[in-house]
């Protein structure tokens, strides 16, 4: 028989070397003790062992550890949804903010390359002229006479079909904020905005030719004289013309302009660009 010095039970297996309450190692008893201890019980003699109890197992090394990887997993699965989302919101948003800011600019420029005012069908509403800068240009004016007279020539049917179709965008962009010139209906001197905003539709003039075309050039100020011929619907007409122009913001801006007809188209009235 074998005893527990610590919780004093006794075991008769003795294949046993620890307790199986407490695990301290058992001591063999000498067959007295053993007598002494069977003796012990209940009144009636017999021995009454004590209840099992199982013994509690504890782990070697303490607690178990709980595991870390899976909150590593999941966060590491929250910012691959974050990103896949910001990836997304950023391809589908970001052309429309691009667009939003930089809206596409129609142009509504007038097409003269048959000098006919019916390439032109712009509206005549009534609009604010543009303002034009006084400054002089950084960019010099052209000094050879040939290509200035191609590009006033050019200004020239620009500014024709402008005031057939009453185009006051454009107007605004060909006359200077200086400009001076006769009303066509009774000679008056008028300025930029009184010509744009009185400028009417021209409904009778189908085409017109630039003739006879004399350019004088001094740096920045040029003189256009000539003569144009109108074809209406009904007969043609000639005038005699003296245009001039400043060259301002890299680019040549009308300044005045002087209109008289020629013998035998007196009483035919204004012409179409007065």
């Amino acid at each position: 028989m074998k005893r527990c010095p610590t919780c004093n039970k006794t075991f008769n297996d003795q294949s046993l070397s620890y307790c199986i309450d407490d695990g301290t190692p058992l001591v063999s008893l000498p067959e007295d003790d053993e007598l002494t201890e069977f003796g012990r019980g209940t009144e009636d003699g017999r021995w009454n062992p004590p209840a099992y109890q199982p013994p509690s197992y504890v782990a070697p090394g303490g607690a178990t550890k709980r595991k870390s990887w899976p909150w590593i997993v999941g966060i590491l699965g929250v910012l691959f949804l974050f990103l896949v989302g910001f990836t997304v919101a950023a391809v589908v948003l970001i052309p429309r903010i691009v667009k939003k800011a930089n809206p596409v600019v129609v142009s509504n420029s007038n097409s003269n390359t048959n000098n006919s005012a019916n390439n032109n069908t712009n509206s005549s509403t009534e609009i604010v002229p543009e303002t034009n800068s006084n400054s002089e240009s950084s960019s010099p004016p052209p000094t050879d006479k040939e290509v200035v007279l191609a590009q006033l020539r050019d200004l020239e049917n620009e500014w024709t079909v402008a005031n057939i179709n009453a185009d006051k965008k454009k107007l605004g962009q060909i006359l200077a904020d200086d400009y001076v010139g006769p009303s066509g209906s009774n000679g008056k001197m008028q300025g930029k905005t009184e010509y744009i905003n009185t400028i009417e539709r021209d409904t009778n003039t189908e085409k017109w030719n630039f003739e006879d075309l004399r350019l004088t050039l001094r740096g920045d100020r040029a003189t256009l004289l000539g003569k144009v011929r109108f074809q209406l619907r009904d007969r043609e007409v000639v005038y005699d013309f003296v245009d001039r122009f400043v060259w301002r913001d890299a680019r040549w801006q009308a300044t005045g302009s002087e209109v008289t007809p020629t013998s035998g188209t007196s009483g035919f009235g204004p012409a179409p660009n007065q």
